[in-house]
């Protein structure tokens, strides 16, 4: 019997060993700025398949922005993003991830992709953007309210409805919230330039960062 506890208490201190190191090595990492190189390991955690996106999919630079319907500062990167888009037809592309932190956020996702269902994703998302004051109110968000917003889109209501119900929609939130997790996004916009975490929130840094990765991903220029 003592050798069986004996055994026991050197597994239970070596997984202590283990547990407390990780804690260290996380607070450590909080103070002193240090962070892991995530671009790797998390390529099909930040571009799923599943997930909107604006540009070519052979684009130089990736934007992946995790995105809450409402969410005023999203709201305000919203033109932002559209006009980096703009500016870079051939060489940038955004990957939408839902990250729905506010109350009725969910639900606004449902018939964005109820929306994206019947071809008309990004302009829904225009409409709802514009009226994000009208449906977000953080003290009584009424989400359902996009619904009246989106028919002058050609938005087939009834059909809205029965797709918003479907497991798929669940389970496309809940992919997104795993990932948002794993990737430790706690906030909105949070934005990743082919896979680089904007840590700076502004717009001239989230330009900068673009055309960093667009210089980063130029052609050298031919020997002379």
């Amino acid at each position: 019997m003592s050798l069986f506890k004996n055994t026991g208490a050197l597994i239970l201190g070596a997984a202590l060993a283990v547990v407390f190191g990780l804690w260290g090595f996380y607070f450590y990492q909080r103070a002193t700025g240090y962070e892991v190189d995530l671009t790797k390991a998390t390529t099909a955690t930040l571009v799923a398949e599943h997930a909107p996106t604006a540009g070519p999919k052979d684009a130089k630079v990736t934007i992946v922005e995790f995105f809450d319907p409402a969410c005023e500062a999203c709201a305000k990167f919203y033109p932002i993003v559209k006009s980096i888009l703009a500016e870079n037809p051939k060489d940038v592309r955004l990957v939408l991830r839902y990250a729905p932190f506010h109350q009725g956020s969910e639900v606004a996702v449902k018939i964005l992709e109820a929306a994206r269902a019947q071809g008309l994703y990004w302009q829904a998302l225009d409409v709802v953007i514009a009226r994000q004051a009208e449906w977000a109110a953080h003290d009584n968000p009424q989400a359902r309210l996009i619904l009246t917003f989106l028919p002058p889109l050609g938005f087939d209501l009834e059909r809205a409805k029965l797709d918003m119900a479907k497991p798929a929609m669940d389970d496309l939130l809940k992919q997104d919230m795993s990932d948002l997790n794993a990737l430790q996004v706690t906030q909105t916009p949070t934005f990743y330039v082919n896979g680089k975490l904007l840590k700076t929130f502004s717009e001239a840094a989230l330009r900068e960062l673009v055309q960093q990765a667009l210089a980063a991903t130029a052609a050298p220029a031919p020997a002379k």
